[in-house]
């Protein structure tokens, strides 16, 4: 595996940033991941336009869009999968050890790795934990992931692939690395970003194609919906099939309901025909 670094293509075993990087010591930086088909990125103009926002609410130097995408190029050619998981990270750079940033230039690595197809449907589960949706990295794609690493970690333990969170109102707010939609009585619902969710790409992409509504919901809300899926860059459109060990829907509990279906089969078919769409 190669992966960029500041410049250059590296040797996964001689890649190397300083150990005083800002990304590693404080988690000062932001990053974006998204899905290649045949060598190709899905969405990359909305990613990049995701990273500038994101490093502009935390104050780092606006990222240079024509370099990273030199990069994705270089890192894409230098190894060569059908479907590759592409992350983009952008970081403080050096600095002292403490929360102010040094004078040094922002780091900048990219690398990519195969994504195995994911299957239908997901397990997840509710953890106790919130999101502050009023807090200084709410909604942005920030490198500050201990959080979701602890509640995907308990996902995990108990058989699930995902963990949603409330927020601090007790309204449902998102995953540890995807947004949620909820069917209720045949319509489509996702929590609006002021929830404190991440502005997902595909979140964005499926409200845009299927008219889903952005509504305040309360968490319990998961117990009464007739079907819920999630979303995000490597997952497209994912049935979820049990929630806390409870099955989601009615009686086709464990497969995706005729909302879901419908709605992956226009995500799917939209992203087809482009590879790097735009919204409104």
């Amino acid at each position: 595996m190669k992966l960029w670094i500041n410049g250059e293509l590296k040797a996964a075993a001689d890649a190397r940033v300083s150990a005083l990087d800002h990304g590693l010591t404080v988690g000062d930086g932001v990053f974006e991941t998204m899905k290649t088909t045949g060598g190709v990125p899905f969405a990359l103009t909305l990613h990049l336009e995701r990273l500038s926002r994101s490093a502009r609410a935390l104050g780092l130097p606006e990222p240079d869009h024509d370099e990273i995408r030199r990069a994705c190029a270089a890192v894409i050619g230098a190894n060569p999968v059908e479907r590759g998981r592409l992350r983009v990270t952008y970081t403080g750079g050096t600095a002292p050890l403490g929360s102010e940033r040094g004078a040094g230039e922002p780091t900048l690595m990219v690398a990519l790795g195969p994504l195995p197809s994911r299957p239908p449907t997901a397990s997840v589960i509710t953890v106790p934990w919130t999101r502050n949706e009023r807090g200084a990295l709410a909604g942005l794609k920030s490198t500050s992931y201990a959080e979701n690493v602890m509640a995907l970690s308990r996902a995990a333990g108990q058989g699930a692939g995902e963990a949603l969170f409330a927020n601090t109102v007790g309204q449902l707010c998102e995953g540890t690395a995807s947004n949620v939609f909820v069917v209720l009585d045949g319509e489509l619902h996702t929590p609006p970003v002021s929830s404190g969710c991440l502005a997902g790409i595909t979140r964005a992409l499926v409200v845009e194609w299927t008219g889903a509504r952005e509504t305040e919901l309360p968490f319990d809300v998961l117990d009464r919906a007739d079907e819920v899926f999630l979303t995000s860059s490597l997952r497209d459109v994912q049935a979820v099939d049990r929630i806390d060990g409870r099955p989601v829907g009615g009686p086709a509990a464990g497969a995706p309901g005729p909302v879901t279906a419908k709605a992956l089969a226009v995500f799917l078919e939209r992203a087809a025909a482009d590879a790097d769409p735009r919204l409104p």
